[in-house]
């Protein structure tokens, strides 16, 4: 499970049970992401074609976001969209603050910042220097730099996890880590695929690109998304008091698993189906199917998903990757707000209180986004154990 796998500076939790306790046939790892593939890509374009509407533009290669109309604001809609977001994150929050810090341990000398990691501050500072300037010197790069950002951030945060626990994935398992990257390109595309259908976000300064320059100057800065979410996740852990507050929690058990992985699936299916049609009820969706639809399918395929910990009330993971996110969320908006080559947001009914570009509720988008890093990661992290 992930937890066990990227944590090294967290005492190994105890071994749960798969989220399904009945014996079944593993799904492989590329069956797996083939069925994921399937239902993100085929149900959104199976509720078009049911409601009678051309396909041509979300066949497009490849598939550019399109401007969407204003989002919109209704205080109904944020104050209700507010208060389940706050029902959800404030538990944690209590957990957190609630729980006493764990004692000290015997003084150790620390561990110095690695050369390695002042390289890639000072290159993450120049970087951020070069993406909010216009220097005409360096006008035919000015379009690409959030890719040099967050390679900077990536090891810069894996530096900071070497200081803390004295040792981080890009040291200690060089050739997974790196695995993370093209599978980071492959899964933002499929986000990059459904926001087609919602057009919740669009990208500009980069209006010039032919196709194929389009195509590979995105996959390079979709490869960075999962390395950095991971790394960060990994940083947080090296942390006892995030570690004492979750790692003994509220167990969370269900029942009939694969009951209820088979109805997930199917609802999600069907919610997937509605995106095209009613876009603007149904846009969260784009954030949390693809981790809806790996988890269900491996407990129908008798897996072990990132939830399984849960049953024995470790919510570590959860928490890790959760708030992982939502800080790189932060970077995120923040780099890309002075850049040139840039994204912006056209989210239905709460397109209000900005901060950088993204609407405030917006960010809450992040923390089940962070769960869903936690699933696609533990696809490589758990099956590639070789090096």
């Amino acid at each position: 499970m992930v937890s066990d796998t990227i944590s090294p500076s967290e005492p190994p939790p105890e071994r749960t049970k798969s989220i399904s306790n009945e014996p079944a046939a593993r799904f492989s790892t590329p069956l797996l992401v083939g069925i994921t593939g399937l239902i993100l890509v085929g149900a959104p374009l199976a509720g078009v074609w049911l409601a009678g509407q051309p396909l041509d533009a979300y066949l497009e290669l490849p598939p550019r976001p399109a401007p969407g109309e204003p989002g919109g604001f209704s205080w109904t809609a944020f104050a209700l969209l507010a208060a389940f977001v706050l029902a959800a994150v404030v538990p944690f929050v209590w957990r957190f603050l609630s729980t006493p810090p764990p004692a000290p341990v015997p003084a150790t000398s620390p561990l110095a910042f690695p050369i390695w990691g002042w390289a890639a501050l000072l290159w993450l500072a120049a970087s951020w220097a070069l993406a909010w300037t216009r220097f005409p010197w360096f006008e035919s790069f000015q379009q690409h730099t959030f890719t040099p950002l967050w390679l900077g951030y990536i090891v810069c945060v894996n530096a900071l996890t070497m200081r803390r626990a004295g040792g981080c994935s890009l040291t200690r398992m060089p050739v997974r880590f790196a695995t993370l990257f093209p599978l980071s390109a492959l899964f933002w595309w499929f986000f990059d695929y459904l926001n087609r259908f919602v057009a919740n976000w669009r990208y500009t300064g980069i209006e010039d690109f032919a196709a194929l320059e389009y195509t590979f100057f995105a996959t390079l800065a979709f490869s960075t998304a999962l390395p950095a979410v991971t790394s960060t996740a990994e940083w947080l852990g090296s942390f006892p008091r995030l570690n004492a507050a979750f790692a003994r929690w509220h167990p969370l058990r269900v029942p009939r698993p694969k009951g209820a992985a088979a109805l997930v699936l199917a609802f999600t299916t069907l919610s997937l189906a509605a995106l095209g049609v009613f876009p603007e009820y149904v846009f969260p969706l784009v954030w949390v199917s693809p981790a809806l639809v790996i988890i269900c399918l491996q407990a129908l395929g008798g897996r072990a998903t990132v939830l399984a910990p849960l049953a024995g009330g470790d919510w570590r993971g959860i928490a890790r990757f959760s708030a992982a996110a939502l800080v790189c969320g932060f970077f995120w908006e923040l780099w890309n707000y002075g850049s040139l080559a840039r994204w912006e947001y056209s989210i239905p009914h709460v397109d209000g209180f900005r901060i950088f570009e993204m609407p405030l509720l917006g960010y809450a988008g992040y923390l089940p986004f962070g769960i869903e890093c936690a699933a696609i990661a533990a696809l490589v992290l758990d099956d590639c154990r070789k090096e």
